[in-house]
């Protein structure tokens, strides 16, 4: 079983080093070429998610990524990685792969300075530490997007389809759980290769410097 990292920017190598702690292989997706590789799995890391989205396009990895997880590939997306997946976000006009029905709020909790740490449920798992950096909360869902996790009052995990998007940061905690959680995922889907079309992105070349 390999797992994609997408390591254009941002938290990439904390998930390579707990992926590989756990037993499965990864490799590094920086280039188009890297979509050669088969993998069973994607995981967006938190980040700039504007500086990604813009990437993404300008190194022709939008739209082989969108069909993948569109056609189920297993994706966990963390922090920037849940903006990049959001249908929509209330407080910025741009989106990226659009897959995940859910409406989000870029730096829900403030700037660097607004960062904390937490313990919560997360699904059947309990007591999960949850780190927050500059992270966005989800406002609401689509009713066929299951909750996972609320940190007063406000959604920061979800699960939809083969899309497991969190709020937080668990590749900077020792727990393991949601990692595990993901990888399970990834067995019964099989190996996702390239697949050809042209989805429609709405992500802006403008790149705001505050946006996670």
């Amino acid at each position: 079983m390999k797992i994609a990292v997408l390591a254009l920017q941002g938290a990439f190598y904390e998930h390579e080093r707990i992926l590989r702690e756990l037993g499965a292989d990864c490799f590094e997706l920086r280039k188009k070429e890297d979509l050669r590789e088969a993998f069973a799995g994607l995981i967006l890391p938190g980040g700039e998610s504007t500086a990604q989205g813009k990437l993404l396009r300008e190194l022709d990895l939008y739209t082989p990524l969108f069909n993948r997880i569109k056609a189920g590939l297993p994706v966990l997306a963390t922090c920037a990685g849940l903006i990049l997946l959001a249908e929509r976000a209330s407080n910025d006009r741009r989106s990226c792969f659009g897959t995940l029905p859910v409406t989000v709020r870029r730096n829900a909790y403030g700037r660097q300075l607004g960062s904390f740490r937490t313990m919560q449920d997360f699904g059947d798992m309990k007591d999960i530490p949850m780190t927050f950096i500059r992270a966005p909360y989800i406002e609401s869902v689509r009713d066929d997007v299951e909750i996972l996790a609320k940190v007063d009052g406000n959604i920061v995990g979800v699960r939809y389809k083969n899309q497991l998007a969190i709020s937080f940061h668990p590749e900077l905690d020792s727990d393991r759980r949601i990692h595990k959680m993901f990888l399970g995922m990834t067995l019964t889907q099989g190996i996702h290769r390239q697949k050809v079309s042209r989805p429609p992105c709405a992500y802006s070349p403008a790149l705001p410097p505050h946006l996670p």
